[in-house]
């Protein structure tokens, strides 16, 4: 959490860019393992939700369709920027009955937020998820925690579902104040990017700021 704070934005898993994600920088014995007899663990993975929770940051798919970390403190000059690119969905759009399903019935996981915007027959579900992507690209959906299923021992157990919900449910409005324009949150992010990328190339840092 603290390195978050400090660099403002970290991909969970390779971004393309050599050290810049939450992979590449923690202990050896913090990434995935597989154990002799099948089973495994995976630290780092686990750590998603606590450190959502803690509130620091915001998670999401944000990073060319791959997820990671926003701080708060950047977030509002990362959400102006994207939202300018990507204007609230059409009226009548699927995206628009993907949002008006989350902002009238509250934080939901993947599928039951499929199944209620009605995405329920064969081969739905990536199309569905595909929605779902763009709408997080476009800083209009973000992951508020995930939900694991238990055993009959009451162990959590499998990779966990993203319980999803709107930027504004999740931060309230005051989460948004940005005094910039989009111009100059644009501006503001590639100077930071380049600062603490050095070695980056424009288009790898203009891949990763969309």
């Amino acid at each position: 959490m603290d390195y978050i704070r400090e660099v403002g934005f970290l991909p969970l898993l390779d971004s393309g860019i050599t050290g810049f994600s939450a992979e590449d920088v923690v202990d050896e014995d913090c990434r995935y393992v597989v154990y002799p007899d099948g089973g495994w663990d995976w630290p780092l993975w686990k750590w998603k939700g606590p450190i959502v929770q803690e509130g620091i940051c915001v998670y999401g798919k944000f990073f060319a369709g791959k997820a990671g970390f926003i701080s708060r403190e950047w977030w509002p000059d990362f959400c102006n920027y994207r939202r300018s690119k990507h204007p609230s969905p059409a009226e009548g759009s699927i995206e628009e009955a993907i949002l008006f399903t989350l902002q009238e019935q509250g934080s939901q996981i993947t599928r039951e937020l499929r199944a209620a915007c009605g995405f329920t027959g064969r081969g739905m579900r990536s199309k569905f998820d595909s929605y779902i992507t763009r709408l997080q690209m476009a800083c209009r959906i973000v992951t508020e925690d995930f939900v694991y299923p238990r055993d009959k021992h009451n162990n959590e157990y499998g990779w966990g579902w993203a319980l999803l919900t709107t930027p504004e449910q999740l931060l309230g409005y005051s989460g948004f104040q940005c005094p910039r324009t989009p111009a100059e949150s644009l501006q503001r992010l590639l100077d930071h990017f380049h600062a603490i990328l050095p070695a980056a190339t424009d288009k790898q840092i203009e891949k990763l700021i969309g």
